[in-house]
């Protein structure tokens, strides 16, 4: 079994930012294997089940993601949590698998790291920091362009994707769906 979380902010606000490259990537996957989102009170999130994963996007705003994660893997009694929690030296790295936006990577372009910082991005430090290790698997979606400003990265994020741009992270999305599917 596997966690694959989607990263975003919830709302009809925030549908289709820069920064919801993660709940698109797990929409893409629910609406081609025809999944329904669930409401998952205790962890504030939503999930679905694929096969023997759970996808699952929190629905707390990016910087408490981590709080989402830690309730889903306490509450919902993911079976490698509890033993791996005890643990001082504990790898998440096939079990949990974070896909989130990138802003220095480039649009289109998906890399994949295990067991490394956060690089800035709020979303994933809080994972780190909830859950207390960095050595789970992410996939990173890129988001660099010509025309991003360097200075302005927070209100950028929070932009709709122009109809260009969705094509590049549509690639981009296809690329991670299949690596983690294969």
């Amino acid at each position: 079994m596997r966690l694959i979380v989607g990263l975003g902010n919830p709302g009809r606000k925030y549908e289709k930012t820069r920064h919801n490259a993660g709940f698109l990537a797990l929409d893409r996957l629910a609406r081609e294997k025809k999944l329904s989102w669930r409401l998952e009170n205790k962890a504030n999130g939503l999930s679905v089940r694929l096969g023997d994963d759970i996808l699952f996007k929190p629905q707390t705003f990016m910087n408490e993601s981590g709080r989402a994660v830690l309730d889903y893997l306490t509450y919902y009694h993911c079976p490698f949590w509890p033993a791996l929690k005890t643990s001082a030296d504990f790898d998440l790295t096939r079990k949990l698998i974070v896909i989130h936006d990138d802003l220095d990577i480039a649009l289109g372009e998906c890399r994949i790291s295990a067991d490394s910082r956060s690089a800035g991005h709020k979303g994933v430090q809080s994972i780190i920091d909830f859950l207390g290790t960095k050595r789970f698997t992410r996939f990173r979606l890129g988001l660099k362009n010509d025309h991003q400003p360097p200075s302005a990265a927070e209100k950028y994020v929070l932009e709709k994707f122009s109809a260009e741009e969705l094509v590049l992270l549509d690639q981009a999305i296809a690329m991670a769906l299949e690596k983690i599917q294969n």
